[in-house]
């Protein structure tokens, strides 16, 4: 929960006696984590403050229990679905999700209309910087000094966000 600062603030707006019932739709759009439910659901308890979902009802430590333990199940199995997906689509010669620094996406449709997944050509511009940024780290170039080098020359990546800058 550390990472989402809005249940932090929420959390501080209970303590603060700012409410005293919280309306969700279901308990895991709070969270599908399993503790921070758990830790959620105590810090308002602590606070005076009753949780409440329109799927649910008023949650309780069984709700918290077992809802959690579900969630926590549902985002394993996603997780499993998701790799298997990806990896049909590595098999098959595509790409597995993502847009990479040096590829564009290929849009193409099937005979039915649907759109065709995966596919992308190399995008030459930024194929060359790939090749420079490998060069000069063979040549003992460290990372921090070339993306230095590539940001004071506005090397960007116009595609995505920074947050997504690199591809895994």
């Amino acid at each position: 929960m550390t990472l989402r600062p809005g249940i932090q603030q929420l959390i501080q707006d209970a303590q603060a006696g700012r409410f005293t019932i919280i309306l969700a739709e279901a308990l895991d759009r709070v969270s599908r984590d399993q503790a921070d439910v758990a830790t959620l659901y105590k810090r308002l308890q602590f606070a005076g403050v009753t949780l409440v979902t329109l799927a649910e009802g008023e949650i309780s430590e069984l709700h918290v229990g077992l809802k959690g333990t579900m969630n926590a199940l549902f985002l394993k199995d996603l997780a499993k679905k998701t790799h298997r997906g990806m990896r049909g689509r590595v098999e098959k010669g595509k790409a597995g999700g993502g847009l990479c620094y040096g590829y564009d996406v290929v849009k193409r449709f099937d005979s039915d209309g649907e759109p065709i997944r995966g596919e992308r050509s190399i995008n030459l511009v930024q194929a060359e910087i790939i090749r420079r940024v490998f060069r000069e780290f063979a040549n003992g170039v460290s990372p921090q000094t070339i993306a230095r080098r590539l940001n004071a020359e506005g090397i960007l990546d116009h595609h995505r966000s920074s947050r997504a800058a690199h591809c895994r």
